[in-house]
């Protein structure tokens, strides 16, 4: 994942935020079911072990939740990168039967899946390392 990124940091004003933290904040959001993202700023903030897998020190601030939105708008928005890198990892959390995939969520909406969809197949297929 970290390789696959690195076009995307800007050499030129502040620093960059890790997308490998942007997909470790989604990606607790998708496993506990924290849909909305500024629900999702407030418990990695308070919860300890969230910190933990996100690397966010105590004192050190949790991204905001139009982060995510402008990451996505800005950084991501051409490149399907960031889709990518975050399908391969809820693949091998269903691989891993973490997750089952039975439900998706775009935008704060409800979306049933299927596992067994030619979308999913596909992106079963795709051999490429994150």
């Amino acid at each position: 994942m970290y390789e696959k990124t690195v076009p995307y940091y800007s050499h030129v004003g502040r620093r960059s935020i890790a997308p490998a933290v942007l997909m470790k904040m989604l990606l607790i959001g998708y496993l506990y079911g924290i849909k909305p993202e500024r629900r999702l700023e407030e418990e990695v903030s308070l919860n300890l072990a969230y910190r933990w897998f996100c690397g966010i020190d105590l004192m050190d601030r949790v991204l905001d939740h139009s982060t995510f939105s402008q990451n996505r708008r800005r950084r991501f928005q051409e490149a399907g990168i960031f889709r990518e890198i975050f399908n391969k990892i809820v693949l091998k959390c269903i691989d891993l039967g973490i997750v089952s995939g039975e439900i998706g969520v775009a935008d704060g909406s409800f979306l049933p899946t299927d596992p067994g969809t030619a979308a999913m197949r596909q992106l079963r297929q795709s051999n490429a390392p994150l």
